[in-house]
């Protein structure tokens, strides 16, 4: 109870102190000497209602709230046609990592979401066969040279009617036999990674290599250090999302409306605070499976940031050419039955000179306080509000708004609390 009737006398002090404030400023006015007229109070008022649209914050307190800073936009939100789709990389930029011999993984290098190119080293896979196929090989060798050395003294045998023909034909069947088979062993030597012309009795290898037949992504690792793996086993997926592009699902009536060229905006399911953009360049004439709508393939322009094979997205197809001033949802805000964006406006780093008795205005006292170079200074601006879709709603700004001027695009609720915070204060003042 004691606590209640402090506060209530201490709210009672403030409005004494408020009131007595006021009247000592009118009497103040009054009386003052120094008369400016007309034309100074016009100017003050003038320069009060400016400071009311201002605020500043420093760049500690944009990070700490999340303000971003961006530009006006031309958006296509009149005309639009909408239809849901997914991401697509083509099959002819998908490859596997696979091994052309079975074998133990002994290292693998890569994990989803690394970027390869072609060429470099997957993993290593080990197997006591690929010794044995190396050591038939620099054997082979010596049993080809002893078989052509057979076949020449039957041949010497045959000419003197002494040998038998069944031989000859033997030793001629064995020489082509191992030529046969040394040819075998080249060629998977080499498969196997190994120039045989280098292979020697001290330099025989237990393990080989895969490498990624394509640069790009791994997006999928099948095996891990110890499995085995054979030919039909692949090792890691990549893919070149450099070739990724865009599968729109149109219905069979709205197809006639879908021409090469049309600009699409669309947004992935899962994050639907980013707007990305695409343009037709073919239309499928065939049913979707059992769907009745019909592939619109589209090529990604612009950031494919964050973009992955497979990703559902929502999409808006533009049927005209008209264009929209835009700027993302979060950059209005609305105070008092009217929409304001806040815009971005250099900081005055040269100092205001007061005059005696003048109040202190408070944008000018928080900038002084943090630093009018760790500063930014934000202007708000009423704007009318147009249609809104994918995120983005046009504006039509009450005055010109000059070319190349950045916007609050995130968070611009705070920019404006900031703004109402610092009124009250320069009023209380």
């Amino acid at each position: 109870m004691k606590r209640i009737i402090n506060n209530i006398v201490f709210s009672v002090l403030v409005l004494v102190a408020f009131f007595a404030f006021n009247a000592c400023t009118n009497n103040h006015k009054e009386g003052d000497g120094h008369n400016h007229g007309t034309e100074a109070e016009t100017t003050t008022d003038e320069h009060e209602e400016e400071e009311e649209n201002v605020a500043v914050l420093t760049d500690e307190q944009m990070k700490a709230v999340g303000i971003e800073i961006g530009s006006i936009e031309q958006k296509q939100l009149s005309a639009t046609l909408k239809a849901n789709g997914a991401l697509r990389v083509p099959n002819s930029n998908k490859a596997n990592a696979t091994s052309l011999f079975g074998g133990v993984i002994k290292s693998l290098n890569v994990e989803i979401g690394d970027f390869v190119r072609k060429g470099q080293v997957i993993a290593t896979i080990s197997n006591p066969q690929f010794i044995q196929l190396q050591e038939e090989y620099l054997s082979i060798n010596s049993r080809i040279e002893f078989a052509e050395q057979e076949l020449v003294r039957q041949r010497e045998l045959n000419d003197g009617n002494v040998g038998a023909k069944k031989n000859l034909q033997s030793a001629t069947t064995e020489l082509n036999t191992l030529r046969t088979r040394k040819s075998s062993l080249n060629q998977q030597i080499q498969m196997m990674g190994i120039n045989p012309a280098s292979l020697s009795n001290s330099s025989l290898k237990s393990s080989l290599v895969v490498t990624s037949p394509i640069s790009g992504t791994i997006s999928n690792v099948f095996a891990k250090i110890g499995s085995y793996v054979d030919v039909s086993s692949p090792i890691a997926e990549i893919i070149e999302n450099t070739a990724l592009h865009l599968d729109l699902q149109v219905y069979e009536k709205d197809i006639p409306l879908i021409k090469i060229g049309q600009k699409i905006d669309f947004v992935v399911t899962n994050n639907p605070n980013k707007t990305y953009s695409a343009e037709v360049y073919s239309i499928g004439s065939s049913f979707s499976g059992e769907s009745k709508t019909i592939a619109v393939h589209s090529k990604i322009t612009g950031d494919k940031a964050g973009l992955i094979d497979g990703m559902s997205i929502t999409g808006m197809v533009s049927l005209d050419d008209v264009l929209s001033t835009a700027v993302p949802n979060d950059a209005i805000v609305n105070a008092d039955g009217k929409y304001y964006i806040f815009l971005v406006k250099e900081q005055e780093e040269e100092p205001h000179e007061h005059k005696e008795g003048e109040a202190h205005d408070h944008d000018e006292v928080e900038a002084h306080d943090h630093g009018s170079e760790k500063g930014t200074r934000f202007v708000r601006m009423e704007v009318i509000k147009g249609a809104s879709l994918l995120g983005y709603t046009a504006i039509t700004p009450v005055s010109e708004i000059p070319h190349g001027t950045h916007i609050v695009v995130k968070s611009a609720f705070f920019v404006n609390a900031k703004m109402d915070d610092s009124g009250e204060h320069a009023h209380a003042h």
